[in-house]
């Protein structure tokens, strides 16, 4: 195997990792396709007493955070994403053995991408999935944003646990 693809004596490669990040960029992708093919925008359908699926846009970040910014935010979030990836990728091959943090890592990567995607087709973030609570709605998101979530939770989690082995 390529030598830039390993690293240490471990042999372990960060392949799987990017792979696990492309799974999440499809079903990130179909999942939006879907939602944008059968959903106008502000449509939902009553799933339960606490979840919707729903069609929105962000233009902004999370909880829509420069949403109304008139369109540079666009191109801002899109040059994060890129970088972001950069430095993921660049951090999967120097610790692909690492399986709690490539696994945070890949989760955001995916996450990362699939929400760039979407700034670079449509100039917005497609969001579908809606919960709330007595008539108060949580932010729509949608699979990247999960991911992205799920995997900062594990980097988080991955740090802890390094510092307990440490001590």
């Amino acid at each position: 195997m390529d030598r830039t693809l390993q690293a240490g004596r471990s042999g372990a490669s960060m392949w799987p990792w990017l792979a696990w990040a492309v799974v999440l960029v499809v079903v990130d992708q179909i999942t939006k396709t879907l939602i944008l093919n059968h959903y106008q925008l502000g449509d939902s359908t009553f799933i339960t007493s606490f979840f919707n699926i729903v069609r929105a846009h962000n233009t902004g970040a999370a909880f829509s955070f420069l949403s109304d910014a008139g369109g540079w935010q666009r191109w801002l979030f899109t040059g994060i994403g890129v970088a972001a990836t950069i430095f993921i990728v660049w951090q999967l091959r120097a610790h692909p053995g690492q399986k709690l943090f490539g696994f945070a890592l890949s989760s955001i990567l995916g996450g990362a991408v699939g929400n760039v995607v979407d700034r670079l087709m449509h100039g917005y973030v497609v969001d579908f999935l809606d919960f709330h609570v007595s008539g108060r709605h949580f932010p729509a998101f949608n699979v990247a944003d999960s991911a992205i979530t799920l995997g900062a939770a594990c980097l988080i989690l991955d740090e802890l646990l390094r510092v307990r082995r440490e001590r």
